[in-house]
């Protein structure tokens, strides 16, 4: 099977750093895994992310989406059928939550009726009732609701890989339960290939199919969260997990 995401050794340094940002990154990830990226701060979780994307490019090796080299693909194109949701929201103050959402299928030049229902059943999927919430702008939403918009938002295009950059990290606690709760049910139902960045161990083990545990730029292990608390790799690893053992 072609894996989903595949890092061959990749380097990233960033000018002026004293170490790479990523430094020699193997990696593949299977098509329908959620996988949640832990690491300290500065440990190369969001890059690795971005340089799916795009939104970096690799210094060395490669970065492969379906089997295709990012680089061979007209970055505009490649963001379109990734979804991307950043903590919060990123919403457009300006646009209504139907506009937000709908942003990419017009871009892609979807029909209007094919759009409208797309809208529909994104805000019911992520329990928000269209009558009443597709009409209001973003300042009209609690910090939760706009993260189910984002969540909505990433998801209209219909992508096959949806990255997450801590997306729940803005909302307090039971919000952030309820959030990880749709998300597992979404991520459950559609089959799609999630990459959840976050800092939160907890966080991670209650969602992940794998973790991926990254520090001073590369990968310290990939695995179940059974592998990683069981048998970690890494004293890196193990005091990361050192709590939950």
């Amino acid at each position: 099977m072609t894996p989903a995401v595949e890092f061959i050794d990749v380097t990233k340094r960033f000018p002026g750093a004293a170490a790479p940002a990523l430094d020699h990154v193997d990696l593949a990830i299977e098509p329908g895994e959620l996988v949640c990226v832990l690491g300290t701060s500065g440990g190369g979780k969001t890059t690795l992310i971005k340089l799916i994307n795009r939104l970096h490019e690799a210094d060395e090796g490669s970065v492969r989406v379906n089997g295709v080299d990012v680089r061979d693909v007209d970055a505009i194109e490649l963001r379109r059928g990734i979804g991307y949701v950043i903590q919060q929201s990123g919403l457009f103050p300006h646009m209504t939550v139907a506009d937000n959402i709908a942003c990419v299928p017009k871009i892609l030049k979807w029909d209007r009726a094919r759009i409208d229902k797309r809208v529909d059943d994104l805000l019911e999927l992520v329990h928000l009732a269209p009558h009443e919430f597709r009409d209001r702008y973003p300042a009209q939403l609690s910090g939760g609701q706009q993260q189910r918009v984002g969540l909505a938002r990433g998801l209209a295009a219909e992508p096959d890989i949806m990255l997450l950059d801590e997306p729940f990290g803005a909302v307090d606690a039971i919000t952030r339960k309820s959030l990880q709760n749709e998300l597992l049910r979404i991520h459950r139902s559609s089959g799609k290939t999630f990459i959840f960045v976050t800092h939160d161990v907890a966080e991670a083990l209650r969602l992940a199919t794998k973790v991926l545990v990254m520090d001073a730029g590369r990968v310290q292990q990939y695995g179940t969260p059974e592998e990683l608390l069981q048998r970690p790799a890494t004293p890196f690893v193990a005091e990361l997990f050192g709590a939950r053992t």
